[in-house]
């Protein structure tokens, strides 16, 4: 076992709350899960949600590939038609306006 630290519990609001001794270095604004086994509570710090993508791996990776940016004239788009341009449909759907 580790070193043992004395905690009193108080009444925050609606809920019971525990003052953690700053000696064990616990982070402010860090999540917790909180296990009740066998009358003892049991606290282990939430993982934290792996990124999905990070930019600062691909972050320059095009340089010397030729890529190069879309000019202005080359982002013109086909009108085309759509749903809410027709007036029956606009008349049926979205009767309010």
């Amino acid at each position: 076992m580790g070193v043992e630290h004395t905690a009193k519990s108080f009444k925050s609001g609606n809920s019971v709350a525990i003052r953690v001794p700053a000696a064990l270095g616990v982070e402010p604004d860090r999540e917790w899960v909180i296990e009740e086994k066998d009358g003892d509570l049991i606290l282990r710090p939430k993982t934290k949600a792996k990124r999905k993508f990070n930019i600062d791996k691909v972050w320059g990776c095009a340089a010397g590939s030729g890529l190069q940016f879309i000019k202005p004239e080359d982002r013109v788009f086909e009108e085309r038609p759509l749903l809410w341009d027709d007036p029956e449909w606009r008349a049926k759907h979205m009767p309010e306006e």
